[in-house]
């Protein structure tokens, strides 16, 4: 690593995660391909359940099976086959990955459910969310943290080379702080959860993994002093939701790295796929908003998509993608 101060090089575009299709070995390729300087693992929910942002993630828990149960994934006495399906999506993806990435000697970013987002999603044995219980909560956190070491280990094995940025997706994080999940009736919310409680639990999945880590939250509300607090090396956002400048414009001022998502997920109305100078103009409208120099953009800011692309067609998620890489190409040259 050189005096950069973050784990992703100057000029950086990259993926959230969800792409359409099912066909990874296509999906992988064309991340390769559009964006060679922070390519991610890609993400198909389309191949079902699993695949999923939960179930795919909670493949990864140690020692905490999974089972599908009503369409929903709770805690199971013992590993089924919806955990060896989930497992073995994720197998065939990182040996896809080690087959199309073997000589790549560059940044891969990797993405995980975080602790509160899995928290509000999977149930207990007896019902009810895990979010409901704070030992519960403390024993996902645990099994998490191990399950995301040894997946860091598992995609290095496979690309000695490269070195890996995590990308934990908590959009459930702000209702878990303001005590907005519902409970399966809908009458009622879990209790919140203290933002230190929130700031601790998450550090230890971050030190856990070992790697520099992003936190991704797509909601308006981000939580940025918990995220910052938890040792997190950026934040991933969609900056058409920013309206608050002055928490994001002091956390980037703290040093926290911005994942900032200015391509829209859908084309608009008229169909039109966003250009490359649209995009990072977005970007640099919100950098000089917040009165940042703009030398510190290509170096602190990584452009994405808003959020994930599984819900696009194959051509726009390409289309997409190319975009932000050419914006970000575009914010370093200035």
């Amino acid at each position: 690593m050189t005096d950069q101060p973050w784990p992703w090089p100057t000029g950086a575009a990259t993926g959230i995660g969800s792409l359409p299709g099912t066909d990874i070995a296509e999906a992988q390729r064309m991340v390769l391909g559009e964006l060679p300087a922070l390519p991610h693992l890609p993400e198909l929910p389309a191949r079902g359940p699993g695949a999923d942002l939960i179930g795919r993630t909670a493949g990864l828990l140690v020692e905490l099976p999974v089972e599908l149960y009503a369409a929903r994934w709770r805690i199971a006495p013992r590993p089924g086959r919806d955990l060896r399906r989930a497992r073995d999506l994720m197998e065939r993806d990182l040996d896809q990955l080690a087959e199309q990435a073997e000589e790549y000697a560059g940044v891969i970013k990797i993405q995980a459910g975080g602790p509160f987002t899995l928290a509000a999603s999977v149930e207990l044995p007896i019902g009810g969310r895990m979010v409901r219980d704070p030992g519960a909560v403390r024993d996902l956190t645990g099994s998490l943290a191990e399950g995301l070491r040894r997946h860091v280990a598992e995609v290095t094995r496979r690309l000695p080379r490269a070195s890996v940025l995590l990308q934990l997706d908590e959009p459930s994080l702000p209702a878990v702080l303001a005590g907005r999940v519902p409970t399966e009736s809908g009458f009622g919310t879990y209790r919140a959860v203290e933002p230190g409680v929130a700031g601790s639990l998450l550090r230890t999945v971050i030190e856990a993994a070992g790697v520099p880590t992003v936190v991704h939250c797509c909601a308006p509300d981000v939580p940025l002093e918990v995220i910052r607090s938890a040792g997190a090396v950026g934040v991933a956002l969609d900056v058409s939701l920013v309206t608050d400048l002055d928490p994001l414009g002091e956390a980037i001022d703290a040093g926290l790295g911005l994942l900032a998502g200015a391509a829209p997920t859908r084309p608009p109305a008229q169909g039109r796929t966003p250009t490359s100078a649209e995009v990072a103009d977005r970007v640099r409208q919100l950098w000089d908003r917040l009165g940042f120099p703009r030398r510190r953009l290509a170096e602190q800011v990584v452009v994405t998509p808003a959020c994930g692309l599984a819900t696009a067609t194959g051509r726009y998620a390409r289309a997409v993608l190319t975009a932000c890489r050419d914006a970000g190409r575009r914010l370093a040259e200035e």
